[in-house]
């Protein structure tokens, strides 16, 4: 799509190289990890730098003790891998002891926590399939905590719209609250105590090499989980009410494992696992592939009106079955299975939506309802909304080098959501707990040792074995919608990267939210302000109600892109200019 008034067809030139690609959510992240590949690190030595670095530029939406869900391409082995990167409810955390002690809901604060885990993801990808040590991929995470960064107009803002929520607490504010004022762009943002703590972990790391450089790593990372920092954030923890024990830290680890795939015309597709609302994409997609969308024309009623049915197929499924499969029996291979999916796409009428989220299938039973549901929108009664908070933060950030590695991760869970800083550590606990159910028997139910469905979920592509695209998104339940709409923009239209993400996009809210306490609101679709009024007249006419966001809508924002050509190893990267994320290679 030309931008007004030139004939250029993006705003940004299009990041170009054959050494390595980076894209990230913002412009210091991007640099930490080009930085490292030119050093000679792998992508996975890359990924690790700059989702470090992140946690201080964006320690808004992603910290260290937060969550850190990443999909690893290894070219060496040919295989594809996911770290889960996401904590688990302390062991003390049920159904009953929400609804006996809370009233059926999450009180605000510490309470929603679960273990740390982005530490342990970014410490084991390294251990495991990097080629560096801790201190040599921090040191950039470390010089923008310490020395600071000029503060930038998202995360500026950030700290205006959520004030009171930074102002909670004292060990907060002090930090991200200097002189009781939020910060201003273009002012200095200093975060001593998190270059104290992540500086710390080095040294120790340092301190133990004589073990090898497995062993040094596992001595920073045991004193995380069992050692001096992990008493200090149980000890804060429970000061403040909340149910981490230490054996809750000692027992943690993240879970390495396959991805969920499809295979979509000819591309396999990558996402990760139903821990998280990972498969949603995936399935979305493969619905798809039982229509024509180039021909419907990009983003004109018929195509939105399809792609936002088959997502809707997608989160209702998500709803009936999706949870953590160490506690739940979730059908994943018949979810995304052909028969089943060719069923399921029988559901979207071309002329009609659905007034409300459609009824789950039955995956097990091959069958395109569960339970004798409508098989019509026309036969469905509309529903009731639920009120509640709505939104999304989270990061996102790619590297390829220039062996065809892939490291694609979506790290999430900032300050935003309220949480002390545990004092003296410029850590964070992680909240996510929010988004598990409050329901017995619900998929998605908390449960000790149990990990919420996660909605932060990267993907990435091969093709006949060869690694072609890093992809994701930002921001709750937009993420596998925008996923979606990327990936599709550079299958289906023929966009670069660059484009892919610079393209306005649309979103459903046709279904549960999944941050407690689940808001709903049936029918609706928005669209950014750029979608033409005639496809938006017209999906009026087909039952969608329809509200518009800006033409470029910071709330689908920081997204990024990375695609590699098999055969000249070309590798391009774009990124969202409606922040501050930023491609860079060489």
């Amino acid at each position: 799509m030309p931008v007004p008034g030139t004939s250029l067809t993006s705003l940004r030139p299009l990041m170009q190289g054959t050494n390595g690609m980076v894209v990230a959510s913002h412009p210091a992240a991007a640099m930490a990890g080009l930085d490292i590949l030119r050093k000679g690190g792998n992508a996975i030595d890359a990924g690790v730098a700059v989702g470090l670095a992140l946690n201080v530029v964006h320690v808004d939406d992603c910290s260290f003790l937060g969550v850190a869900p990443t999909v690893i391409y290894l070219a060496d082995q040919k295989e594809v891998l996911e770290v889960d990167g996401l904590g688990v409810w302390p062991k003390a955390a049920s159904v009953e002891y929400f609804k006996k002690n809370h009233g059926g809901n999450y009180p605000p604060g510490v309470l929603r926590s679960l273990t740390p885990a982005a530490a342990d993801s970014w410490i084991t990808s390294l251990s495991k399939f990097g080629t560096m040590s801790f201190g040599e991929v921090v040191s950039a995470a470390i010089d923008l905590a310490g020395n600071g960064f000029p503060m930038f107009r998202y995360l500026a803002g950030r700290f205006v719209t959520a004030f009171d929520a930074y102002n909670t607490y004292q060990s907060t504010a002090e930090i991200y609250l200097p002189n009781g004022r939020a910060p201003k762009q273009g002012e200095m943002f200093y975060q001593k105590d998190l270059a104290n703590s992540l500086s710390n972990l080095a040294e120790i790391e340092n301190a133990n090499k004589s073990k090898g450089r497995e062993g040094a790593l596992q001595a920073a990372r045991d004193d995380i989980y069992t050692g001096e920092l992990s008493r200090k954030i149980v000890a804060f923890n429970q000061e403040m009410g909340g149910l981490l024990t230490a054996e809750d830290l000692a027992n943690y680890h993240v879970t390495i494992g396959a991805p969920v795939t499809v295979n979509y015309k000819g591309y396999d597709v990558y996402s990760t696992g139903p821990w998280g609302q990972g498969p949603t994409f995936p399935q979305a997609l493969k619905i798809l592939e039982g229509f024509d969308l180039a021909s419907m024309g990009h983003n004109t009623t018929e195509y939105i009106h399809t792609v936002s049915q088959a997502l809707n197929l997608a989160f209702a499924d998500r709803e009936q079955y999706v949870g953590d499969p160490k506690f739940t029996d979730v059908p994943i291979k018949e979810m995304l299975s052909e028969e089943y999916l060719h069923r399921r796409r029988s559901l979207i009428d071309p002329e009609i939506a659905w007034p409300g989220t459609p009824p789950a299938g039955d995956p097990r039973n091959g069958m395109a309802t569960i339970n004798g549901g409508p098989t019509s929108p026309r036969d469905a009664e509309v529903p009731v909304a639920i009120a509640g908070p709505s939104g999304g933060g989270t990061s996102y950030f790619a590297v390829i080098d220039g062996d065809g590695n892939i490291f694609s991760s979506t790290p999430s869970e900032g300050t935003k959501n309220g949480g002390p800083i545990i004092p003296g550590t410029g850590l964070a606990f992680s909240l996510r707990g929010s988004q598990s159910r409050i329901t017995e028997g619900h998929a998605a139910s908390v449960e000790g040792g149990k990990r919420p469905r996660l909605t932060p979920a990267p993907a990435l592509v091969l093709q006949d074995g060869e690694p072609v695209i890093a992809l994701g998104a930002h921001g709750g339940d937009h993420i596998p919608q925008g996923t979606l709409q990327l990936l599709l923009n550079i299958l289906e239209f023929g966009r670069d990267p660059q484009e892919a993400v610079e393209e306005p996009r649309f979103y459903s809210y046709n279904f549960q939210q999944s941050g407690w306490p689940g808001k709903y609101e049936p029918g609706m679709l928005r669209l950014e302000g750029r979608i033409s009024e005639e496809a938006a007249e017209g999906l009026r006419m087909k039952g969608h109600t329809i509200e518009r966001y800006p033409d470029w809508w910071e709330g689908s924002a920081l997204y990024g892109a990375i695609t590699r050509n098999p055969r000249t190893k070309l590798l391009r990267g774009g990124a969202d200019p409606r922040c501050e994320a930023y491609a860079l290679g060489y």
